[in-house]
């Protein structure tokens, strides 16, 4: 694998904190941060100019999610706004490495000076959409993330 030689800025996501997030205790539920690490990386590649319809329907491939790692440092409640981001960690032929945060925002910071909620590895391959057999990312994928 080649680890990106350049330090991008991260893309960033807003999400709002729904009542249909949290749980009994009024946080956000651990798993709905994979959703939202779900959602950074969908409009990540959107951004990229690759909606993942299209590209499933054109390459007759798609990124599936093969192992993640979420470290949880402070609870998100209702109604509070997330800064959610994706960054390119690692590039091989046939995955990627994603790191990605979550952070709370606060009216009048920036994201760096935001307080950190949590933090995720999320590791993708790219499989054949049909029979999920492994193969390489299409080219223009890989281009536009680096």
């Amino acid at each position: 694998m080649s680890t990106p030689q350049e330090t991008h800025t991260p893309f960033q996501h807003p999400i709002r904190i729904y009542w249909e997030d949290t749980d009994a205790g009024g946080i956000v539920f651990y798993a709905n941060y994979l959703k939202f690490f779900e959602r950074a990386r969908t409009e990540w590649l959107r951004e990229l100019g690759f909606g993942q319809q299209l590209l499933r329907e054109e390459t007759h491939g798609m990124f599936v999610v093969s192992e993640t790692t979420v470290k949880y440092l402070a609870p998100a409640r209702l109604d509070d706004t997330l800064t959610v981001t994706a960054q390119l960690q690692e590039a091989g032929r046939a995955s990627l490495t994603i790191a990605q945060r979550a952070y709370l925002r606060t009216a009048g910071h920036t994201q760096t000076s935001d307080r950190l909620l949590a933090e995720a590895t999320i590791r993708l391959g790219w499989v054949d959409s049909t029979t999920l057999k492994p193969g390489r990312i299409p080219a223009p994928v890989l281009k536009a993330m680096k």
